[in-house]
């Protein structure tokens, strides 16, 4: 057993054997119904969206060039390292609430709920974000149809998006209805998106030029007249680059962008409880969910960047973006475009469906130990957390139709590397402190994969706008109010330890 902590200390820590017991709560139990292909699917289902069909052309046009397919591999290489450590770390202690989870068993209390209010950037934000781009798809659509190409209106000053409140709202009712039914929906849009990015390859592979590939790399260009420093990556203002547009910083800072791309394969941890085989089937669908994706985005960006002139992909004056349905536009195939627009629907709807799951499932182990209200964690008709997910959906409806999309889009990024940085730490921290622990998947050379994940992910966090920093600062400052103002006195484990309430464990052996 884990080594017992002092009562009231902000880094007690909450052991393995005690997070699956609490699995066992009857009001809060999660039904377990998922196999590995399920996982594969909604770690597929996550990753192919924004990235391809939305972030994929921006990027190539305003900060790499052609180069963005280098810019792939390297967010590849770093979700490598930390997917091996969520693997390890999944198979280990599997149950609901991912890095959330994981860090409370290896780093504390304190440093748990900071990881958990990071993940709101992650999947709450991530959420939203996508559900913005599904509702300019939905425009497309409609423009196609002759309906127009407006999804909001205007309330006073303000810009409501009722394409992502719709759009939210729906998936909020499926994930209420049950985990399986999640799965089924998941698996048809799934199967859609797949075959249109194959489409994609195909079909762009026909109109590639070479002489497009030429400058792989552009030389580099300076910040716009006028424009503020802190729009550039943090490294090329600690280096004293001229900016973060093309050139090396811009292939750099290219990486960090479509790494959101990759957002989401760890989604496919919190769903550990309503696994049928944890310890197998997680790390088989993360790493396969992975490899699967990796190949598809490289082979699209190189298509995408043959098709048309990068200079072509450029946002316009007004901030509109380029998107992969566009690049198809600008080279005559219209009608491909429109066929890529309801590809693109399909899969973004996916994307905004897992990342709904995710933050609900880290909020309900969040709740279940006291961080956030117990009542939260309660299981409904549909063995769900369907109040937990209810709120998560308003929420996310209220940012998504109500905020533009610069401006949550990098916060998802710096959350997300963030997270991964403690998982890689945490699996390297707990194989030290608990090395006898039952594993049925364990990284070989984990101190030198770990090291290598939170290097890469620094790495890229270091090429996000210092802008972004200092709002990830001030998200952070906020989180630890909410901790000492609500969540350290309410702590079920805290409670534990002064005898306040049983633990499952001991209540099963009494």
């Amino acid at each position: 057993m884990a080594s017992p902590t002092r009562s009231g200390s902000l880094f007690r820590t909450k052991s393995v054997e005690q997070s699956i017991a609490d699995t066992d709560e009857p009001d809060s139990k999660l039904r377990r119904e998922l196999g590995a292909l399920d996982l594969t699917i909604f770690g597929v289902a996550v990753l192919i969206g924004a990235g391809i069909f939305t972030i994929t052309a921006r990027t190539a046009g305003d900060v790499t060039g052609p180069a963005i397919a280098v810019s792939f591999v390297i967010a590849a290489i770093a979700c490598g390292f930390a997917g091996l450590c969520y693997a390890e770390f999944a198979s280990t202690v599997p149950v609901a609430g991912s890095a959330y989870t994981f860090s409370y068993a290896t780093f504390g209390e304190f440093i748990a709920w900071i990881i958990g209010w990071d993940l709101i950037l992650e999947y709450a934000l991530g959420a939203a974000t996508v559900a913005k781009s599904w509702s300019s798809y939905l425009g497309k659509i409609f423009s196609v149809l002759g309906l127009g190409d407006s999804t909001s209106f205007d309330i006073g000053s303000v810009e409501v998006d009722w394409g992502a409140i719709l759009v939210i709202g729906a998936l909020t009712a499926v994930l209420v209805l049950g985990i399986k039914l999640s799965s089924r929906v998941s698996t048809i849009i799934t199967s859609i998106k797949i075959l249109v990015v194959l489409f994609v390859i195909i079909l762009g592979a026909t109109f590639i030029k070479a002489s497009n590939y030429s400058p792989f790399i552009p030389p580099a260009e300076p910040p716009k007249e006028g424009a503020s420093g802190l729009g550039s990556s943090l490294l090329s203002l600690l280096v004293g680059s001229e900016g973060s547009t093309y050139g090396a910083f811009g292939l750099l800072a290219g990486a960090s962008l479509v790494f959101f791309a990759f957002i989401g394969f760890d989604a496919v941890s919190t769903t550990a409880e309503e696994t049928k085989n944890p310890q197998k089937d997680l790390p088989r669908g993360i790493l396969g969910s992975l490899a699967v994706v990796t190949v598809l985005y490289v082979a699209t960006s190189l298509v995408l960047v043959g098709m048309v002139n990068y200079t072509q992909l450029k946002s316009s004056p007004d901030g509109e973006n380029k998107t992969l349905a566009d690049a198809f536009s600008l080279v005559g195939a219209n009608w491909a475009s429109t066929i890529i627009a309801v590809g693109a629907l399909a899969g973004l709807t996916t994307v905004v469906l897992v990342l709904m799951l995710g933050q609900s499932r880290v909020f309900y182990a969040m709740s279940r130990d006291g961080l956030l209200p117990r009542g939260l964690a309660k299981t409904g008709r549909y063995d769900t957390p369907s109040t937990i997910t209810i709120i998560i959906g308003t929420v996310c409806a209220l940012i998504a139709g109500l905020v533009p999309i610069t401006t949550i889009e990098e916060m998802v990024n710096i959350g997300t590397l963030f997270a991964f940085v403690l998982v890689a730490i945490g699996t390297w921290v707990l194989r030290v402190k608990r090395p006898n622990l039952s594993r049925s998947f364990t990284v070989k050379a984990l101190p030198v994969v770990a090291t290598l994940a939170v290097i890469s992910c620094l790495w890229l966090m270091l090429n996000l706008s210092a802008e972004t920093w200092l709002r990830f600062i001030l998200w952070m400052v906020i989180g630890v109010v909410v901790f000492f103002a609500y969540s350290r006195r309410n702590s079920v484990l805290g409670r534990r330890e002064r005898g306040e309430e049983a633990s499952v464990a001991a209540s099963s052996q009494s």
